[in-house]
């Protein structure tokens, strides 16, 4: 599967099927080898021969597709990413040291995608892509009546930002990220129509963040940090939000017994690539929120594992 997304093999057979030297061709790859690989994705049920030597999608193999909703083709790249590759196959050093065996080697994560810009690229893709089934989920199961403002708290490239504003014409928006961050998101959120009712602020969530606003959207931010520093970002938060404001936390919120749940896969992963972060069921959000003087009042989930957590002031 990796092979195949990583050639781009069902964006070649999109219109139709192909013979192996053809589609090797178009790939950039040796034709026996890749009819080998093709053979073994057959059995799997992802492409399905088609004559002599041809091979065509089936329905599983299009979802690798770049350009379909729900492609996975982000996110198997994501976990062939060398760095990813060896943080999982180090797992049991990680479990047995109590530390990273991936930070002890490449350092930290977002450390490790800056140095290596085609790592951060894929990275990018797949948090973006990822991102899509929870902000449709947000902007659709959500009620943001009554926030006039919302700051997106490390937004990133501005996605999240720009759904919930196309969604909600009467909000204004502030995204918060580091410097680093904050050009790409001006540019996404200009080239989205939105120039006039969004600003971009540069900082770090362990000194402060925007004051006054209605709501403040943690997405995909607590679960990278213990809990010592995500009560920290949670109590900077609570100091700077509107007396009747809320924090909007979105996270993958485990079950609170055995039930099969895809975070707990997630949370092997963020164990293997963090030191410190985790997934958390929604009693250990609710207790981190009570240390932060709030007060969870409501959880929707949005789909694809993932939950909202609103929490308001005590």
């Amino acid at each position: 599967m990796l092979t195949m997304a990583e050639l781009g093999v069902a964006d070649h057979l999109a219109d139709g099927p192909l013979d192996s030297e053809e589609l090797a061709k178009r790939c950039g790859a040796h034709a026996p080898s890749l009819r080998r690989v093709l053979r073994e994705l057959a059995s799997m049920g992802v492409v399905r021969t088609a004559g002599a030597d041809g091979y065509g999608l089936t329905d599983t193999g299009t979802t690798l597709r770049s350009d379909v909703p729900g492609s996975i083709r982000s996110s198997i790249r994501a976990l062939g990413e060398e760095g990813f590759w060896y943080a999982m196959g180090k797992l049991p050093d990680t479990v047995r040291q109590g530390s990273s065996a991936f930070v002890a080697k490449y350092g930290k994560l977002y450390e490790h995608l800056a140095k290596n810009p085609d790592a951060g690229r894929i990275f990018d893709d797949y948090m973006a892509t990822r991102a899509i089934t929870f902000t449709d989920g947000l902007v659709k199961r959500y009620d943001f009546a009554g926030v006039e403002t919302m700051v997106d708290v490390a937004g990133g490239s501005g996605h999240i930002m720009a759904t919930v504003l196309h969604a909600n014409p009467g909000m204004r928006g502030i995204l918060f990220d580091l410097d680093q961050v904050a050009a790409r998101a001006r540019d996404l959120l200009a080239t989205e129509g939105l120039a006039d009712r969004y600003e971009v602020v540069a900082g770090d969530f362990f000194a402060s963040v925007p004051a006054g606003a209605d709501a403040y959207l943690l997405a995909s931010i607590l679960h990278n940090w213990d809990d010592g520093d995500a009560l920290r970002i949670l109590r900077n938060v609570r100091h700077a939000m509107n007396p009747g404001g809320r924090v909007l936390v979105l996270e993958v919120a485990l079950p609170d017994d055995e039930a099969p749940h895809l975070g707990k896969d997630l949370d092997l992963r963020m164990l293997a690539i963090f030191n410190g972060g985790l997934e958390r069921s929604r009693e250990e959000y609710a207790t981190l929120f009570e240390q932060a003087g709030l007060e969870l009042a409501e959880v929707v989930e949005l789909g694809a594992g993932a939950s909202l957590l609103e929490a308001r002031p005590v």
